[in-house]
């Protein structure tokens, strides 16, 4: 969901991810339960072709610097009414687009969040989580802007889990959460596939009644759900999507419930 600058590609950790998680589907946890979208998207995960009711189910898509520039009024004219933007990684990066793309996306009318790549093993959940909101992360209500979002998933540079037990992550998850609460007042999206929390966690299900949960899973089919979550609030369908306005494969996602909801979970309002 990322690009930095240390030594590896998007691309080879896009088809890491994609193959880890058809591998571990069968074994990932529980599946949806709750509200269910209306219907599966399209395996090219275009907007007209999704199979989504416009309305119902909002289209979005999460970019980083690896997008090169991007024609935001072309995004939402394109149907996309909200968009996750890379931030920052750890605690010495930032995507050197998000000042650009951040406000672009805002002045298009795209709903928008920033999220945080975590690198557990680096420093502490607070450290990151205040790096994070220093640096674009943080949060406001007006209309366009969703909570944070902690990106948590498989290690591209190392062990799986960054080297930390089960209980060390929950705790580490935990000090970014309630840090992020306390400079913005949201509870943090938490975006990660079923495999890797219940691998790295434990089948946790501390998290389930706090953090919105924006789950990966590349499939026509429902997505597997993290240990405790009951449902999606957005669910990254495909890392071959296309929009117009983006050169290139994108990631696409999908809201579940109405615009109202989106924009509840913007807001922070009933």
């Amino acid at each position: 969901m990322k690009e930095s600058n240390m030594a590896y590609t998007k691309r080879g950790r896009r088809l890491g991810r994609a193959l880890a998680i058809a591998a571990a589907a069968a074994l990932a946890g529980t599946v949806m339960v709750g509200q269910p979208a209306t219907a599966q998207p399209a395996d090219d995960g275009t907007a007209a072709a999704s199979g989504f009711a416009a309305n119902a189910n909002p289209q979005g898509i999460d970019v980083s610097n690896w997008q090169g520039s991007i024609n935001w009024t072309s995004v939402r004219n394109a149907g996309i009414e909200f968009a996750y933007i890379k931030a920052t990684e750890g605690t010495s990066y930032k995507d050197p687009r998000f000042n650009t793309n951040y406000p672009n996306a805002y002045y298009a009318g795209v709903i928008r969040g920033a999220y945080h790549f975590a690198l557990p093993n680096v420093s502490s959940g607070a450290t990151q989580a205040n790096y994070f909101v220093n640096n674009g992360g943080g949060w406001s209500r007006d209309n366009l802007t969703l909570p944070g979002a902690l990106d948590i998933e498989w290690n591209p540079y190392g062990a799986t889990c960054y080297g930390l037990s089960q209980t060390a992550m929950r705790n580490w998850i935990t000090d970014f959460s309630n840090t992020y609460k306390s400079r913005t007042g949201r509870d943090p999206v938490i975006y990660t596939a079923a495999s890797w929390w219940n691998q790295c966690t434990g089948n946790w299900t501390g998290r389930s009644a706090i953090n919105p949960l924006w789950v990966a899973h590349y499939t026509t089919g429902s997505p597997a759900i993290p240990a405790g979550w009951g449902f999606y609030t957005m669910w990254q369908y495909t890392s071959s999507g296309s929009v117009a306005g983006i050169a290139g494969n994108i990631d696409r996602n999908v809201f579940n419930g109405t615009r109202a909801r989106l924009l509840a979970l913007a807001n922070n309002t009933p």
